[in-house]
């Protein structure tokens, strides 16, 4: 039986945290090949420490059919063309300090052509459909504790730090510096958040707030207001303990202070916790990658379910063989509290989406398309459907057709 009288904590690291640079240039990367060739395929990682940035992995541009002469000259132009948007993307989350600068860092790109064996496993044949990139199991989650249909701790951690972030990015508060982390504990009672207990706020910052040295004090002061704002009211209490920046001092951050890597931070782009996660990453991948595709299909049905009213929260599993289309297995759980037999959906939601195979995802979410930058910081879901395509698994446009199953 689920507990529903308990504590929970999750945590969120912003756009400038160091794992998110890598995640935010490796998508960049999927971005410069997919706006030249849909059908491309990139794994790219990247790896930035102290003004250096290092870029690794498979890449190919041109359709399957394409000659391969056609296909290396097209892979090599758009990587010859990658530096100048990496540093723009750096530049964009805003750093300009001495130890990791946008145009002063020196850059390496390691990256080479996709493995021929795997290419041969996952493209389509004249007589079969698409093979997963990857063997893996995948899960989506939802919930109704949020208008986003996300778990409440994750959704206001996420939030406090782009609260901050739209503070420093204004110039309304330029002693703030790119590099952060947040962590909300709440407590739950008839499995409903009911109070903060705990918020702790890390957030790099520079040696002084006007002309007076910025203490944790000083911090503390200039950033409450901002977290206060992003919690419903009364979630907050006199209980509530506040943790802000409680090593005393930070000043050196980002890939300064502490390498980064591609895929550190699954947990903070998912569901902070509160949900299994098949560990596979999403960011440096093109969508023919189940890791991230399918993950976002089970997400963009999990909250369909919960959207329609079939249940209060939803697990999705799918799992997948490398060079198989369909999918090996597809698991929900409603975890008590369904409106309708998961076994029914189970059976119902795959064929919403066309089976759920690579292609069929692809194209029923439009994932080939340069869409993936925006989502290497605040999470990956919880995020609201734009005009240019992103975050098309947040839709809920399923959700008249579930409820006739009710």
């Amino acid at each position: 039986m689920s507990r529903t009288d308990y504590i929970f904590t999750s945590e969120s690291v912003s756009e400038g945290h160091p794992d998110k640079v890598a995640d935010r240039i490796s998508d960049t990367v999927v971005d410069a090949f997919l706006s030249v060739e849909p059908e491309a395929r990139v794994a790219c990682e990247t790896l930035v420490t102290t003004n250096r940035i290092v870029l690794a992995g498979e890449v190919r541009a041109g359709k399957p059919g394409a000659s391969k002469a056609e296909n290396k000259a097209l892979t090599k132009e758009i990587v010859r063309s990658l530096e100048p948007k990496v540093r723009e993307a750096i530049r964009d989350i805003g750093y300009e300090q001495k130890g990791f600068h946008w145009a002063k860092a020196k850059y390496a790109c390691h990256l080479h052509e996709q493995s021929a064996h795997i290419a041969m496993g996952v493209d389509a044949g004249a007589d079969k459909d698409e093979g997963a990139g990857d063997q893996g199991i995948m899960f989506g989650y939802a919930c109704d504790e949020t208008p986003e249909l996300m778990p409440a701790t994750l959704q206001y951690s996420h939030n406090v730090l782009r609260k901050l972030a739209e503070a420093r990015r204004s110039g309304e508060r330029p002693e703030l510096e790119p590099d952060a982390k947040s962590q909300v504990t709440l407590r739950y009672q008839d499995g409903r958040p009911v109070e903060v207990l705990k918020i702790v706020v890390s957030t790099q910052h520079k040696k002084r707030i006007g002309l007076r040295p910025a203490t944790p004090k000083r911090i503390h002061e200039l950033i409450r207001p901002y977290v206060e704002s992003v919690f419903p009211e009364g979630l907050i209490t006199r209980n509530t303990e506040w943790l802000i920046n409680p090593t005393g001092r930070f000043e050196i951050g980002g890939p300064d202070g502490d390498a980064g890597l591609t895929g550190r931070k699954i947990i903070v782009d998912t569901y902070g916790g509160a949900a299994p996660h098949g560990g596979g990453a999403f960011s440096g991948k093109d969508p023919t990658k189940v890791d991230r595709s399918a993950a976002y299909a089970c997400r963009y049905l999990a909250k369909n379910v919960v959207a329609a009213g079939l249940a209060r929260k939803c697990t999705i599993q799918i799992s997948y063989a490398i060079g198989v289309a369909r999918p090996l297995s597809f698991y929900v759980d409603l975890h008590g509290t369904g409106e309708v037999d998961p076994h029914k959906l189970e059976q119902l939601l795959p064929e919403m989406i066309g089976g759920a195979t690579p292609r069929a995802i692809r194209e029923h979410l439009s994932l080939n398309r340069p869409i993936y930058a925006r989502t290497a910081a605040y999470g990956h879901f919880g995020r609201t459907p734009d005009n240019e395509g992103g975050f098309s698994w947040e839709k809920t446009d399923l959700v008249d057709e579930l409820r006739k199953i009710a």
